[in-house]
């Protein structure tokens, strides 16, 4: 239990929280985000996870009371803000945490696609996040792009530049995060810069390690190999002279 719990706990106070919202009714949050690993691996790589929020499904508003304009990106990440606050007030309170998420990304569908790069780019404005992606997994069926990217210049959203690398590799570089999202395949993979290379999701990680320990363990038996072949010569040199 937090310390502002325990102190509401012994005042009789109510705090002020976000309603419980119904969940998706389709699964593209699940199949893209959380089947693949982001939601592992984007901590990870950030750390701090006292100071570090990396979500999805959180709302997002200036107070929890705001009623209209609450919007529940799949993903937000904010960094240097209260974790625990979040979790006593059931979602991302601007006014309480002193700033807004650093970047929220939706996930395209059928339901929600057109209203993604309308009014919620709109409400994500209003609220002064600084960054605000859109991934589309079916190439721009239901956004207006399969990625796209805005950021905040003088109160509005200005495009991010997308580079087409051909017609399965999209990709455009996060200033807020310093990862580049990459629509590969119709799959969100991240690119850091600083490394050369992606993210590993928790599967390529594990397959990566097994990898190294089959690789390491070939050539420890191949050095044995040879130290028995050695040993084998030396025996025979010794039973040579010895005749």
């Amino acid at each position: 239990m937090t310390s502002r719990l325990r102190q509401l706990e012994e005042t009789g106070e109510t705090l002020e929280c976000f309603p419980d919202f119904p969940p998706r009714d389709d699964m593209q949050n699940f199949v893209h985000l959380y089947r693949l690993g982001h939601a592992s691996m984007l901590p990870r790589h950030f750390g701090n996870p006292d100071t570090t929020v990396i979500g999805g499904e959180v709302p997002v508003a200036w107070r929890p009371s705001q009623g209209r304009g609450v919007r529940i990106p799949d993903l937000l990440i904010a960094f240097d803000v209260n974790f625990a606050a979040l979790v006593d007030r059931n979602g991302y309170s601007i006014e309480e945490q002193g700033k807004p998420p650093d970047f929220v990304l939706e996930v395209a569908s059928k339901s929600t696609g057109f209203i993604d790069y309308t009014r919620k780019r709109e409400d994500y404005a209003a609220l002064g996040i600084p960054e605000y992606w859109r991934f589309d997994p079916t190439q721009g069926q239901y956004h207006d792009a399969p990625l796209a990217g805005n950021r905040l210049v003088d109160g509005g959203y200005q495009p991010i530049a997308i580079v087409q690398t051909d017609e399965q590799l999209y990709w455009g570089h996060s200033d807020a995060l310093n990862l580049s999202l990459c629509w590969e395949h119709g799959l969100l993979c991240w690119w850091d810069p600083a490394t050369g290379s992606y993210l590993e999701t928790p599967d390529e990680e594990a397959e990566a390690r097994i990898a190294a320990e089959a690789r390491a363990e070939s050539a420890q038996a191949r050095a044995e190999q040879a130290e028995a072949q050695v040993r084998e010569l030396q025996e025979e040199l010794r039973r040579l002279r010895g005749t």
